[in-house]
């Protein structure tokens, strides 16, 4: 999921419809729209959506606490990811390039609590960016999904982080790598850390990569062609 620079200009807000926060700070249904909030930036990434029939509206109270209202489908039937409505941390300076060292890092844990409608076809993921955004590294960290499956191959299983297991899927030349858990997760807080040092362990990620962002959203590919409704209701990172 190729992602979107954060800026930190005035939203653009525009009305929309669907489920949403009490005290809504942010609302908009432009394409890459988003609001920074603190640390974070919560963004309306319709990164593929072009050339489909797509409508998405997002409301934001804060970067821990919003929803998104999707409207797509999979008629065309490649099974292409159309969005990636999110919320990040930037650790890549877009003013200079320059990341910092993800050695740099001995703590990166992170708290998530999402809702979705089980309706169509999605995951629910941690995208995290390493030596570059976009980087030579993609790792997924997959905490719910409904009908989808990862890109690459399945090359380990029963791997034990944060309390569960999970299944690690690799493309050839290791640019994605995505975690799938053995069980769906709704809420709770997970040790980044410890899956990059498997992977950087496994010789999957360079030693000396650098840290670019992570982000927590939904990869979405149809709603079935109906409007649904993803939440989140809790996210930080700890580094």
């Amino acid at each position: 999921m190729p992602p979107t620079t954060t800026t930190t200009t005035p939203p653009v807000t525009a009305a929309v419809t669907g489920a949403g926060c009490g005290d809504a700070q942010f609302t908009t249904s432009a394409a890459d729209d988003g609001w920074s909030d603190g640390d974070y930036y919560v963004q309306n990434n319709m990164w593929n959506a072009s050339g489909y029939d797509v409508t998405q509206a997002l409301t934001a109270c804060s970067y821990r606490d919003w929803s998104v209202t999707t409207t797509a489908d999979d008629s065309a039937g490649d099974g292409a990811v159309k969005t990636y409505p999110n919320v990040h941390r930037d650790y890549h300076d877009w003013d200079t390039g320059k990341e910092p060292a993800l050695s740099a890092y001995p703590t990166l844990t992170s708290t998530f609590a999402a809702t979705s409608p089980h309706t169509g076809i999605y995951d629910v993921a941690y995208d995290i960016w390493l030596n570059g955004v976009p980087g030579n590294r993609e790792v997924m960290i997959w905490t719910e999904n409904s009908r989808q499956s990862p890109a690459g191959s399945r090359v380990a299983g029963a791997l034990p982080f944060s309390g569960t297991t999970w299944d690690l899927y690799a493309t050839g030349d290791n640019e994605y790598l995505a975690f799938v858990p053995a069980r769906p997760l709704t809420s709770g807080t997970l040790d980044l850390r410890a899956f990059l040092d498997y992977l950087v362990g496994n010789g999957r990620v360079p030693a000396d990569s650098t840290l670019g962002q992570v982000c927590y959203g939904v990869e979405i590919v149809s709603t079935d062609g109906k409007p649904v409704t993803f939440e989140v209701t809790d996210f930080s990172i700890t580094d």
